[in-house]
């Protein structure tokens, strides 16, 4: 393992643990606001390493860094809970604040993400092909799944006309073009017909003419009619956002991961067999199934030792994945199912639902739905989640998720 992996899986790893601390300090925050008792305040599980008092709470580090925990006095009706304390208890709260204290872990995953996205928007910038010219191929093979040149392979009218690396192409035909998809369409609409290239070189503008070559359509990428090509690569380079730009981009790609999180979420129990079958049965790792923590962070190790691509796409590759691990986090920790605060708003709803029925029947308060009741079905989803858990453990180890960078 090189260093940048190291670095690389190590980021991930802080990114992580800071998201869980933000995610418990949303719990804090709002339980505070509201006058709730909160007694503790610890990130990750099982013995304790460190903790320091800081009023009527206790603040420290457990030695199994698999999440954290904030706990709020009377979170359950059975709960003991001193006089002095029952009307600072979880329980006692209106519906609408519990759901608020409850709904603030998540809504700080989603914060998260959108404060990466928009990072990554401003900051680091799209991939954006450019105008100049990066590569000048040598040759158009005769058979299109080809990729290598043959010395019976006709050579590109860009190498033939004398296009160079560096060139920016500013206009065909006399008309001005501001985009590579307008230089683009120009070339591929033009199969067999001659072409007149404005070129920028070097400072100096100069004409080159070329014919592109025709080339049959390929039905996959939607093609009807024979395209021009005439042999280049362009360069890319980062786009970055405005700041009000970078907003709407972000909001609109937070859109598409929240879909994706969704989409992947009901996909789930399909998915299983298959990375059973790729575990244990040395099946193909499929790079859209299921992938663990250490998968994740293994991935981002391999993107951070990458020599295919600058240090700006590594941090942009990287706040994509911390921002959509964290809404996906988010949006997974709203399922009502117990231990999730999904499955504890979901009681708080209920409760509502309950004490509003008898203040309309004028009955009298009815008593907090106890968590304890649930314990059972509590255990069973802690099962299912630590089985899934340990599969994508063994999947990430046995059979890690290789992508191409």
């Amino acid at each position: 393992m090189s260093l940048l992996n190291l670095i690389g899986i190590l980021a991930f790893v802080v990114a992580l643990l800071i998201s869980v601390m933000l995610h418990e300090l949303g719990h804090f925050l709002t339980a505070r606001k509201f006058g709730m008792k909160v007694t503790e305040f610890f990130l990750g599980f099982g013995p304790k390493i460190w903790s320091t008092q800081r009023g009527e709470t206790e603040f420290g580090v457990k030695s199994i860094p698999a999440g954290g925990y904030c706990r709020i006095v009377g979170m359950s009706p059975s709960e003991t809970v001193d006089l002095i304390d029952q009307p600072r208890s979880f329980y006692k709260a209106s519906t609408l604040r519990r759901l608020i204290v409850l709904g603030a872990g998540s809504t700080t995953h989603f914060l998260i993400g959108f404060l990466l996205l928009f990072t990554f928007f401003a900051a680091i910038g799209t991939p954006a092909q450019t105008q100049v010219l990066d590569q000048i191929l040598k040759c158009i093979p005769a058979d299109q799944s080809r990729s290598t040149c043959l010395e019976s392979d006709p050579k590109t009218p860009a190498l033939l006309a004398g296009l160079k690396s560096g060139d920016k192409i500013i206009s065909v035909n006399g008309k001005s073009l501001d985009s590579w998809k307008e230089v683009s369409d120009a070339i591929r609409n033009s199969p067999n017909q001659k072409l007149n290239l404005g070129i920028e070189r070097d400072g100096a503008s100069l004409e080159i003419s070329l014919t592109p070559t025709s080339r049959a359509p390929i039905a996959k990428l939607g093609e009807v009619n024979p395209v021009g090509i005439i042999g280049v690569l362009s360069k890319v380079e980062l786009d970055r956002s405005t700041p009000l730009a970078a907003i709407t981009n972000s909001l609109s790609e937070g859109k598409n991961i929240v879909i994706g999180s969704y989409k992947a979420l009901f996909a789930l129990p399909a998915k299983i067999p298959d990375l059973i079958q790729a575990t244990f049965g040395g099946g193909v790792r499929d790079p859209e199934g299921l992938v663990g923590v250490v998968g994740v962070a293994r991935v981002s190790g391999d993107a951070a030792a990458s020599e295919n691509a600058g240090w700006a796409a590594k941090i942009g590759f990287f706040l994509l994945t911390v921002a959509s691990l964290n809404i996906f986090i988010g949006l997974f920790n709203l399922l009502p199912l117990l231990p999730l605060d999904g499955g504890h708003m979901a009681i708080a709803i209920v409760d509502g639902v309950r004490r509003q029925n008898a203040r309309l029947r004028k009955l009298p308060t009815p008593e907090p739905f106890d968590v304890v009741r649930l314990v059972p079905l509590t255990l069973a989803v802690i099962v299912v989640m630590g089985g899934l858990s340990l599969l994508l453990l063994a999947a990430d180890i046995i059979n890690p998720l290789r992508l191409n960078f």
